[in-house]
């Protein structure tokens, strides 16, 4: 089909409609929305007022929209977690090709019955992995196809969550507890083994896994600490979750600073001061760290062994003061390490001067996870126009990753044992 392919949203939160809408503003000629869902009345009119999508295609719910004859090439599926294979599979039914938010399910069940739709209807599903389509993870993985360094023997990969990141969405938000949307090491870092398993380019044989909610508990609430941040807490000026310094004050992340769109966003459409206040007074974005119903993990291991006897650590961690990823790959030939947040790889052949790869681009165009948003549309509108059947992120690949992420937890829970994959 012919460019601009045309684009269905349901669910107009942060990445339905913050994350890959915006594409269409600088690529008009590439992608068209024509249509959205979403039970909140403000995001509907945002969805009109920036892409002119027409009133009578704005729909208060998914399944309202699903009940609509067929009215895009694409559905972008954009909602809760435990939403996407429901929306995917009424969407496939339709004719739709999805473009579908990770995690794909915490169920395996459901990932393996939409595997089977899509294979029946022959639409093309494409999952969110959108590290995948970064300048950053693309330079390595050419470099490590092409030998770099040698046969690769140990990957070692750090995500730093950031602790306003880990307080705003696993504290405070929407992913704070496992039973309502998935477990931390599926929602958040599924990207992360889906990196390894591409890295690696083998498949994960066994994983073990650690880790704990140790932190943001009811007993670690420091004396004085107040239920909501704004009610008089006497422990404000020391605390670094305080909601007020995170969504008003802070210049990286509050509505003063760089925050209007995200994390503020969240809180409030169109975020004002005044709006992000009342947020705080009223919401649960105004809750103490410590008195919150939350029950995923605050940091967490993983150990993984791959076929050809490669073997690799990943680390996801609150703790920390941005939120980037690090890595480190060790081969029999020399190494390479990278930071994603700087974006340069440091190649070290045995023997040889290192060479810095810089991937840096002054004028390039940039999106969120360092570019691989904007990477991910720009790949995917080119891939249905050309009637193309898999993209670097099809459903088979995917899946993989969840077998990883899932088979941690379960190893997490169950006294941190070695799990065979294969048996899983």
């Amino acid at each position: 089909m012919p460019y601009p392919v045309t684009f269905a949203i349901c669910g107009c939160g942060a990445r339905g409609l913050e994350a890959y809408a915006p594409y269409q503003e600088t690529h008009p000629e590439e992608m068209r929305i024509v249509a959205g869902a979403d039970p909140r009345p403000e995001r509907l009119a945002m969805l009109q007022a920036r892409y002119s999508v027409p009133k009578e295609r704005c729909f208060a719910s998914d399944t309202e929209l699903l009940a609509q004859p067929r009215l895009a090439d694409v559905m972008i599926v954009a909602t809760q977690d435990r939403q996407h294979v429901d929306n995917a599979l009424a969407a496939l039914d339709k004719g739709y090709h999805i473009l579908l938010e990770k995690p794909i399910s915490p169920d395996l069940e459901e990932c393996r019955a939409l595997q089977k739709k899509a294979r029946e209807t022959g639409r093309v599903v494409v999952v969110c992995h959108v590290l995948r389509y970064t300048r950053f993870y693309s330079a390595l993985e050419d470099l490590l196809r092409r030998g770099a360094v040698g046969k690769i023997e140990t990957i070692d990969a750090i995500e730093h969550v950031a602790y306003w990141h880990q307080a705003h969405s696993f504290v405070r938000g929407n992913w704070r507890r496992s039973d309502l949307t998935s477990p931390m090491i599926l929602q958040k870092s599924c990207h992360d083994m889906d990196i390894l398993r591409w890295l690696a380019g083998e498949p994960c044989l066994r994983v073990q896994s650690f880790g704990s909610l140790d932190f943001f508990r009811a007993e670690n609430a420091p004396e004085g600490a107040a239920p909501r941040c704004l009610d008089g807490c006497r422990c404000k000026d020391a605390c670094p979750y305080d909601a007020e310094k995170i969504y008003i004050t802070s210049p990286h992340t509050g509505i003063r600073g760089r925050g209007k769109v995200w994390p503020c966003g969240v809180l409030a459409s169109e975020p004002t001061e005044e709006k992000i206040y009342e947020a705080l007074r009223t919401g649960p974005y105004g809750r103490c760290v410590f008195h919150c119903d939350n029950d995923v993990v605050d940091h967490q291991t993983v150990n993984l062994e791959f076929a050809g006897h490669i073997h690799a650590t990943f680390t996801m961690t609150a703790f920390t003061q941005d939120c980037h990823r690090t890595i480190k790959v060790t081969g029999t030939q020399g190494e390479i390490s990278g930071d994603m947040e700087e974006n340069t790889l440091f190649l070290r052949p045995f023997g040889q001067t290192e060479r810095m790869i810089d991937l840096r681009e002054e004028n390039g165009e940039f999106s969120g996870h360092g570019g691989g948003d904007f990477g991910l549309m720009s790949s995917f509108c080119r891939l249905i126009s050309q009637g193309g059947t898999e993209g670097l992120t099809g459903l088979d690949a995917s899946v993989e990753s969840h077998v990883m992420a899932l088979a941690a937890e379960a190893s997490r829970l169950d006294g941190s044992r070695t799990i065979d994959l294969a048996q899983f």
